[in-house]
């Protein structure tokens, strides 16, 4: 019998021909033949091929299709020279009807039938292990001389006529300090699944445990490990499964075909991938190319002009554009606030500093079919409505978003309001944005800029945020210009010490993000922008799908129009000079925003953003 060592370095022929005599003691290949590609291995009858063809296709993630045999041919002269799929697995599955009916060392007993089966050899991540360890990571499965581990996800694949299944992925621990070159070593290996489908938490993909795979082994991680998940092709096995074929063979998980193939042929996928932490509770990191990272590097520049002159340079933070993106990309449900009620002495109260940039990104939100609502205080609801219904006629919703209020009537409203009878496992809301709203100070208050206390006229959505903070999986952004705004409380130091009557007026209330602009409105306008360049970006459009299904990003038809432009802002704007909103800083019923005139100045700022 022949042991692991040295089983890295043979060559693949000849390895399967001591597999093909039954002379090893091992039970995976994983770490074999270093450098070349490795194979999951599906046989079914040839009726079914071409439909399974198309699933492969659909899904080509989990299952990148490198080659499929004609009828009957167990040879593969485009993988292999001399192979034969009858015994050049370490071991095979045998199912009849969806059950495993039997673990195999040699499919030779059945030849006759294997005349009709047709043969798949589909993409394996062993392929990419050289690759990751020549980038200085280590792969702990390899280290500790046991199978990768595998695991059913609750992640649908796309259906094609009787295959449909969920998910099965890899896991691989990977230092933190190393994702990024993971990601990189793996991203252009397309044929070896390619870059990883989630990072962090498994919870996620709906894996309760990782100690007990439902295929492989359990890999231990060590401290500083983030576990990193892969499409895998075992995919495939669960597909045969679900179909019920009378008679079906695969590879055993992690007993793979060894190809002759290297593995130095990559397909570029969009440019370089950037990997960004969106997440503590649950852990979550997110992809995107740093093409696209950069562009909204460039947005979050732009905005950051200080026209009012207050100081704001002091509380910007680089990079909170792109995280708070990310996130909001991630998420299936948002709920927007905005409203600052400055005018005291008027009525409406409110200025109109907020609604655009909030109605901004609720338009591109719903264009990216995403739910959203907006809540706003009880005794502006009348006004909001009426902006809302402006809104869809000048044709910057699609239709009506709902609009809610939120009162305060016992110590768990906040949660009543945000959860599914108020349970914080089952949250209605994924991500909270909050736009030029009136923000809660250190002593309970709510402060104008010039340190006027306003809080008769502000319902507590606060609270929302506070909640919030104790919801997994719930995030939140801030967007402003002055630091006495809901979620500036990230920056309240900052506001305390450089603007005008920070000491009083800063907001306490943290948001996850903090987004600060020359005027809230912009930070509207950007983080709609920045939505759009991510949903153009093939690396994240590929993460957010979990590399199943068709890539998203071709449908720009559906999502460009849903962008601001200096004709609706112009529209929407005199609608709120009509509505009796005025601009914030001098509280005329002029076209301005924060006393400054919309043509030229806003109108500029729009078109420098688009």
């Amino acid at each position: 019998m022949l042991l692991t060592g040295g089983l890295k370095s043979l060559l693949p022929h000849v390895l399967r021909r001591i597999i093909r005599c039954n002379r090893l003691t091992i039970s995976n290949t994983s770490g074999m033949a270093e450098g070349y590609k490795q194979a999951n291995v599906v046989i079914l009858h040839k009726s079914l091929a071409d439909d399974f063809e198309k699933f492969c296709h659909a899904n080509d993630g989990p299952l990148p299709l490198l080659h499929r045999s004609q009828p009957g041919d167990w040879k593969c002269p485009s993988l292999s020279s001399d192979s034969d799929i009858r015994t050049d697995c370490l071991q095979y599955r045998k199912y009849e009807h969806g059950a495993c009916t039997g673990s195999l060392k040699s499919l030779k007993e059945y030849s006759e039938q294997l005349k009709d089966m047709v043969t798949f050899y589909l993409g394996c991540s062993f392929s990419f292990e050289k690759a990751v360890q020549k980038a200085g990571i280590p792969i702990r499965n390899v280290e500790q001389k046991c199978n990768v581990s595998m695991y059913k996800t609750s992640v649908p694949c796309y259906s094609v006529s009787m295959f449909h299944c969920n998910l099965v992925v890899t896991m691989r621990p990977i230092p933190e300090s190393k994702l990024e070159a993971a990601v990189l070593a793996t991203s252009e290996l397309k044929e070896a699944h390619g870059a990883p489908i989630h990072i962090g938490d498994p919870g996620l993909l709906g894996i309760q445990d990782l100690s007990k795979p439902d295929y492989g082994d359990p890999v231990h991680l060590h401290p500083g490990d983030i576990p990193v998940f892969w499409a895998c092709g075992v995919t495939g096995v669960e597909a045969i499964i679900n179909c019920r074929a009378p008679l079906a063979f695969t590879h055993s998980p992690g007993c793979m075909f060894i190809t002759d193939l290297k593995n130095d042929n990559v397909r570029s996928l969009g440019g370089v991938p950037q990997v960004h932490c969106i997440s503590q509770d649950p852990l979550h990191f997110s992809i995107v190319s740093a093409e696209a990272a950069q562009k909204i590097k460039t947005l979050e520049t732009l905005i950051g002009i200080d026209p009012g002159e207050r100081g704001i340079a002091h509380l910007q933070r680089q990079g909170e554009l792109l995280r708070a993106c990310l996130a909001l990309s991630h998420a299936g449900s948002v709920l927007i606030t905005t409203g600052f009620p400055t005018h005291f002495t008027h009525e409406p109260p409110e200025e109109n500093d907020g609604p655009p940039g909030a109605l901004a990104i609720a338009a591109m939100l719903q264009a990216l079919e995403k739910q959203v609502a907006i809540v706003t205080d009880q005794r502006a609801m009348d006004l909001n409505k009426k902006i809302m219904e402006e809104a869809v006629q000048l044709g910057i919703l699609k239709k009506p978003i709902p609009l809610l209020s939120y009162q305060r009537e016992s110590a768990d409203s906040a949660l009543m309001f945000l959860c599914e009878n108020g349970n914080s496992g089952r949250p209605r809301f994924d991500h909270l944005i909050a736009i030029e709203r009136a923000g809660m100070a250190a002593d309970g208050n709510y402060y104008n800029a010039r340190k006027v206390n306003i809080k008769h006229l502000v319902d507590p959505i606060d609270e929302l945020f506070l909640a919030a903070q104790t919801i997994p999986g719930v995030t939140t952004t801030g967007v402003g210009d002055g630091g006495n705004e809901l979620g500036m409380g990230k920056v309240k130091d900052a506001v305390k010490k450089h603007i005008k009557n920070g000491d009083v007026i800063a907001c306490d209330v943290e948001a996850d993000f903090t987004v600060v602009a020359g005027v809230s409105n912009w930070g509207g306008y950007a983080i709609a922008c920045a939505l759009s360049v991510l949903r153009s970006c093939e690396i994240h459009d590929r993460y957010l799908r979990r590399a199943v299904g068709f890539p998203r990003a071709p449908s720009k038809s559906l999502w460009l129009p849903a962008l601001p432009s200096v004709a609706k802002e112009e529209k929407l704007l005199k609608t709120l000079v009509q509505l009796g909103v005025r601009s914030g800083k001098t509280a005329s019923l002029e076209m301005e925003v924060d006393g400054l005139p919309f043509y030229n100045t806003h109108s500029l700022m729009i078109e420098k953003l688009l």
